[in-house]
């Protein structure tokens, strides 16, 4: 948390806001804008058109997954011998029984 009480955009060991921000958002915003599309990708292929290296892909899917970024449904499946594709997919809509509940847990 920071002093003001507001919870950090990202995390880590090394992770500095003032240093890491704009490197992160910059990663984060090139990515989502690839794989929204719904395309199946494997960390190479994002790798190709982002420039971004795979550890830091791997890094900013997770984080897609995270409320505070948007709570996007991530989905991998196994190719071979180690390698997977990923499917980034818009966040799940409540039904209409669930209304208030669903957002009261932050699904």
């Amino acid at each position: 948390m920071s002093d003001d009480g507001d919870e950090y955009l990202f995390n880590g060991p090394e992770y500095v806001p003032g240093r890491d921000n704009g490197r992160l958002i910059s990663q984060l915003t090139r990515i989502k804008a690839l794989m929204i599309d719904g395309q199946w990708r494997t960390l190479p292929e994002i790798e190709a058109l982002t420039n971004d290296p795979p550890a830091s892909i791997s890094a900013q899917l997770r984080h897609l997954r995270k409320p505070k970024h948007g709570s996007y449904i991530l989905n991998r499946r196994h190719i071979t011998n180690g390698l997977f594709e990923y499917q980034l997919l818009p966040p799940e809509e409540p039904d209409e029984e669930e209304g208030e509940e669903w957002k009261r847990e932050g699904r």
